[in-house]
């Protein structure tokens, strides 16, 4: 066999260097989005001015809590279980949406041998969820007709790596079947875009915003609402 003919026959085709290329791009998307995700967001108490801002740095500005002004919640919550519109704004909100569960405690180890009288039992570590996103409490603001939530999440990579980050999805909601549900135009993962991958932004959606606990009186009423608008500082449930 002549030269030429055994390096024909160890040349890749179009086709391999085809799926080549197009490996190392998804690579690189992979990594790069897992870096923006892994980089914090900056924690403001407003937003600076644009001329402030940093090129590339995503802003986070928490909604406010404050028990005095949501001295009203709970008869706003009956009001909305029984069937009234109600109009609430973030305080209110914050003190109704409960924390999300925790997860729970790791069973004891079980022993060989009985612990000798008067020995203090050792304290069972707890074990790692497991889970590559675990979502903490949320919190929501609203602002100029948008709906923000925020959603404190650890990332575990395999236990190798553990950072906690933000999730952060501003929008409004829409009808979608029977109901309302909340429709995010952006949403974060730590500094990174997911609402520009498909596939991550409907992974993080459904883990973390569908994870949010809603007490089951308000979720009873929730298919009822003839409409969810917010307006200003505030958010209207409107009943039929």
């Amino acid at each position: 066999m002549s030269a030429k003919q055994l390096r024909g026959a160890h040349e890749p085709s179009w086709t391999e260097v085809t799926l080549g290329a197009v490996l190392s791009v998804a690579l690189g998307i992979v990594l790069g989005a897992l870096l923006l995700a892994l980089r914090p967001v900056n924690t403001v108490k407003e937003l600076p001015k644009e001329a402030d801002r940093v090129p590339g740095a995503v802003y986070y500005v928490e909604g406010s809590h404050d028990s005095g002004k949501a001295r009203q919640a709970a008869a706003k919550r009956r009001q909305f279980a029984g069937g009234a519109t109600v109009a609430a704004n973030e305080d209110e909100i914050n003190s109704l949406v409960p924390a999300a569960a925790a997860p729970a405690p790791a069973a004891k180890p079980k022993t060989a041998e009985k612990a000798k009288a008067g020995d203090k039992e050792a304290p069972a570590a707890s074990a790692p969820s497991g889970d590559l996103i675990s979502p903490g409490a949320p919190n929501f603001r609203i602002r100029d007709g948008v709906v923000q939530i925020g959603v404190p999440v650890t990332i575990n990579l395999f236990g190798l790596i553990e950072q906690k980050v933000m999730v952060v999805a501003r929008g409004g909601f829409v009808k979608k079947g029977d109901g309302f549900a909340f429709d995010p135009d952006t949403l974060y993962l730590g500094s990174c875009p997911v609402q520009r991958l498909p596939f991550a932004a409907g992974f993080v959606a459904k883990k973390v915003l569908g994870s949010i606990p809603i007490p089951e009186d308000i979720a009873a009423a929730w298919p009822k609402l003839a409409d969810v608008k917010a307006e200003g500082n505030t958010l209207t449930l409107a009943m039929p």
